[in-house]
């Protein structure tokens, strides 16, 4: 059987005028050696990764004092150190060579307030900014702390944090006390940026009550900023501010910034929580920089009047994407609301009024549009978008051919795959290649990804564990208040000496890939390995069901036990033709081994903030583990569809 035919392929000019393709050219010329395709230049990206990193700092002229005249210091992960030496400013090459009077920052509201900020406007609010952290005595390695919204003044205070060289970290208003509390207690924050409360949905939520419990459970914080919202009052007394009050004043300077080690943390992020505190990760000024000069411009092709948005919050790794899309000088588009209220056509709507180019969202996402019906294009100009991203989760061929349906041949749909740990995709959009229905592009360049059998030795057209062998500059320098070991421990001791990501993956002979969920949620059955998202797409592709939750559990003398558990349509009966419906579509779209055992209805699916499914959670409550040691409520999405499962594992 030959390849399949692509399902979009892009127009030899788009090619030609791609910073990929300019990138290529230019290392040639640099270095003699002919890189004909894609292929050989990612080839030559793993195998060769000094001349690599070292190229993209070249290329982009990355300003920073001292020379880089080594890459690394030779010593593996996680000890490789990038670039010793050196000092820079991240900050500083968001804002060199920009058009003042382009936008920078375009924000919109589920209440319909719009704010759009050229670059002189951001410029100046960095910088008074930055002026009013200076006074409130935050200088280069302290933290700030931001439980913010996707407002433009999140955006604001994490550039003129990072221009002062200290760390920011964030999360998202909708994350419950103990959820930030655990996060943010962790790194000993000075300044706390909060909002008083949100909107979402349709309705105000006050958080003045979390913001000052807070305060009060965090010692180190010595100054709390307040951005007023929609519901909250301003909390008083020492120690608190308004935003306006500490960064309302015009900066006497323009904007500076403090060039620091190469390896010095810009930011820490999360993960998950599921299980146990969650662990803080530290990303390096540097290793992000670089990071995402390459990922924005190589991999996005993005550049000035892009106008680039992706679906997050504060508290997910892809608004730290996001952000750093200005990197490019585009646009970027941020949305703080609900993408279903009032209904699913929202985005899409916002698409149209801010003429995006690149409009970014998750897996999730899409198939509800599907499901609720949504037509983009009816009645709305979105002639200036051409690339569609997708990430969180592995989009289904049958999302595909929605959005090629909905939006046309001409749209570049990239499926994405990567992590908040390296904060980036390490698999999935390539300008200049072809799209396969189903699978993300290829690898991306400098990420030495491979699919890995049980020996730890790489396949080709098998599902095997995702891992990377080589370092790369945005992995973690460290984890938070670690010696090391949990580093190890959570990246590097299943294949000694290589980074295992947690994911099962499938390089295909052409240098695509298929991402099959996590694999420590993987359903063996008779030997026969099945990411749960595959049998998630048999199911959800039945109206009748609206989610789905399914596990694998050991059961003495057989090969386990596995129910599939079903959030049904309104109206729907869990029946014996439903049933046999759903176990035929496994049956063909899956394999006969993975039919669920048995077929029970929920009213939810326990999900993450982030949406992710909590398989690994429920798997552990239900052979035995104590609900608050499998799962923290306050990572939780909602928190209630844990007692069905609690309940179940009870009477089990």
């Amino acid at each position: 059987m030959g390849d399949p035919a692509p399902v979009w392929t892009p127009d030899p000019s788009r090619v030609d005028s791609s910073h990929l393709t300019d990138f290529t050219r230019w290392v040639e010329a640099e270095t003699g050696q002919k890189l004909g395709d894609y292929g050989e230049l990612w080839r030559w990206s793993v195998e060769c990764p000094d001349d690599f990193w070292k190229a993209v700092w070249d290329y982009f002229e990355v300003i920073a004092d001292g020379e880089p005249s080594e890459v690394t210091n030779g010593a593996a992960m996680p000890d490789t150190e990038w670039f010793p030496g050196t000092k820079l400013n991240y900050v500083e090459h968001v804002f060199r060579d920009r058009d003042p009077e382009a936008i920078a920052i375009l924000a919109r509201s589920e209440s319909g307030a719009a704010t759009d900020l050229t670059w002189s406007e951001l410029e100046a609010k960095v910088a008074s900014t930055r002026a009013g952290l200076e006074r409130l005595g935050v200088g280069p390695g302290d933290r700030v702390a931001a439980f913010l919204p996707n407002v433009p003044e999140a955006v604001i205070a994490f550039l003129a944090t990072a221009s002062l060289g200290a760390v920011w970290s964030s999360c998202s208003p909708d994350f419950g006390f103990e959820a930030v509390h655990d996060r943010f207690a962790q790194i000993e924050p000075k300044v706390l940026i909060a909002v008083s409360g949100y909107s979402y949905g349709g309705r105000d939520f006050d958080r003045s009550q979390v913001v000052e419990g807070l305060v009060e459970a965090m010692p180190s914080v010595e100054h709390t900023v307040i951005l007023p919202g929609p519901a909250g009052a301003v909390p008083e007394g020492a120690g608190f501010s308004t935003w306006d009050e500490s960064f309302g004043q015009v900066a006497p300077e323009g904007l500076e910034f403090n060039r620091v080690g190469f390896s010095d943390p810009l930011w820490i992020l999360y993960s998950s929580g599921t299980t146990g505190l969650p662990k803080a990760i530290v990303q390096s000024q540097g290793g992000i920089l670089l990071e995402h000069l390459k990922k924005m411009f190589l991999h996005l092709d993005a550049g000035p009047g892009d106008r680039i948005f992706w679906f997050t919050t504060t508290g997910w790794m892809m608004w730290n994407f996001l952000v750093s899309c200005l990197l490019t000088g585009s646009s970027i588009v941020l949305y703080d609301g609900s993408p279903g209220h009032p209904d699913m056509d929202v985005l899409w709507d916002v698409a149209a009024e801010t003429e995006m180019t690149c409009f970014g969202t998750s897996a999730s996402y899409i198939s509800a549009c599907m499901k609720a019906g949504v037509t983009p294009a009816e009645g709305r100009d979105l002639s200036q978008l051409r690339s569609v991203g997708s990430t969180g989760s592995p989009l289904s061929p049958e999302g595909f051919d929605w959005i090629y349906e909905q939006l046309g041949g001409d749209i570049w749909l990239f499926s994405t795959s990567g992590g908040t740990d390296l904060c980036t995709a390490f698999v999935g959009g390539v300008p200049t290649l072809p799209v396969y229905r189903g699978e993300l592009q290829a690898r991306a360049l400098g990420a030495a990804v491979e699919a890995c059998d049980e020996d730890g030795q790489p396949v080709i057209d098998q599902v095997g564990e995702l891992v990377i062998t080589r370092p790369m500059p945005s992995m973690p320098i460290y984890l938070w208040d670690d010696d090391g070991s949990l580093y190890r421990e959570s990246y590097l001791d299943f294949f000694p000496g290589v980074w295992r990501h947690g994911d099962w993956i499938e390089i295909t002979g052409r240098g695509t890939a298929i991402i099959y969920g996590r694999s420590d949620s993987t359903i063996n059955r008779g030997g026969i390995r099945m990411g749960t998202s595959e049998i998630y797409r048999a199911v959800l592709a039945d109206p009748a069901v609206v989610d789905a939750l399914v596990i694998d559990l050991p059961k003495e003398g057989t090969e386990g036990w596995m129910p599939l558990f079903l959030v049904l349509a309104e109206g729907v009966e869990l029946d014996e033709e439903l049933r046999d419906r759903l176990a035929r579509s496994i049956r063909q779209n899956c394999s006969p081994r993975h039919v669920p055992d048995e077929v029970i209805e929920i009213d939810s699916v326990p999900r993450t903030l982030s949406g992710k499914v909590l398989e690994v959670p429920v798997k552990r409550i239900l052979t035995g583990t104590p609900p608050e040691k499998a799962v923290s409520r306050d990572s939780m999405a909602n928190p209630e569809s844990l007692d069905f499962f609690i309940e179940f594992g009870s009477a089990a």
